[in-house]
């Protein structure tokens, strides 16, 4: 699959991979933001309503400037992410490739993916735990943390590197399979839209766009189960459960029934 991908310095690999996944955060932040309050808010019950009635509710009580509440983390960490998941990918090509020429079949492109979601997990992990508890504080009324660094400072302080790297299990859970899934619709996307005879190199942005956009609506219908059981994981409060168990309650809660929820 591809038509032998040209060599690119990883210096160019590092600095598109940052620039894109900056302005990826800049557009997609206000809604993780409110996809993460609503999978954290308490269940609602019969004497409790729910903080949150849906999007729009989250969307009018946390304002624009909530929206951004711990971008911060995660704005440290794209860059070196982009260039890690994209080096992954292509060590994972390379390794199944060998010196063969033979385009690589799809379930050797998704394992490629695979893998990049285990290089990254490094990275993410620490950012998506700080980034969390940033984006629910401000709905719990209490602030603990006044940033991404002093949220960082004092879970370290807390529980060590451990406190800092909870929910990795959960966040390898989500990265791995749908990274894999990711990378195997965008390349088979930008195979397809290729007319015959020409390259992949020479498809025209809005088709390239295209082929991104429809990965990623693939990437997240697979990584969102999981990242709802992370969210709520990481964002609970330390010393009470062990990890096991916390996950076990999480799945069986999400089981529940609860009030329904207004878009």
């Amino acid at each position: 699959m591809g038509d032998g991908s040209q060599r690119v310095s990883p210096l160019k690999n590092f600095v598109a991979g940052g620039a894109a996944g900056a302005c990826l955060l800049f557009a997609g932040h206000p809604l993780d933001t409110i996809k993460v309050r609503l999978q954290t808010q308490p269940k609602a019950s019969s004497h409790q309503l729910l903080l949150y009635r849906g999007t729009y509710d989250c969307f009018h009580k946390t304002g624009v400037l909530g929206l951004y509440k711990g971008m911060g983390a995660p704005l440290a960490g794209v860059a070196p992410m982009m260039a890690i998941s994209f080096f992954g990918f292509g060590l994972g090509k390379q390794i199944q490739q060998g010196k063969s020429d033979k385009a690589l079949r799809p379930v050797q492109i998704f394992l490629s993916g695979c893998l990049a979601g285990v290089f990254t997990t490094v990275i993410v992990a620490p950012g998506e735990r700080i980034k969390c508890l940033l984006q629910v504080q401000a709905s719990g009324g209490a602030v603990k943390y006044a940033g991404p660094i002093d949220c960082a400072v004092k879970l370290y302080k807390e529980q060590g590197i451990r406190s800092l790297y909870k929910g990795t299990l959960l966040t390898l859970i989500r990265d791995v399979p749908s990274n894999g899934v990711y990378f195997l619709t965008y390349e088979s996307l930008k195979n397809f839209l290729t007319p015959e005879g020409q390259s992949v190199s020479q498809l025209s942005t809005p088709k390239i766009l295209l082929a991104g956009g429809l990965a990623g609506v693939v990437n997240w219908t697979v990584a969102l189960p999981p990242d709802v059981l992370k969210s709520n994981f990481q964002t609970a409060a330390d010393g009470k459960k062990d990890q096991e168990a916390s996950i076990k309650d999480l799945m069986q809660s999400s089981c529940e029934p609860s009030l329904p929820m207004r878009w």
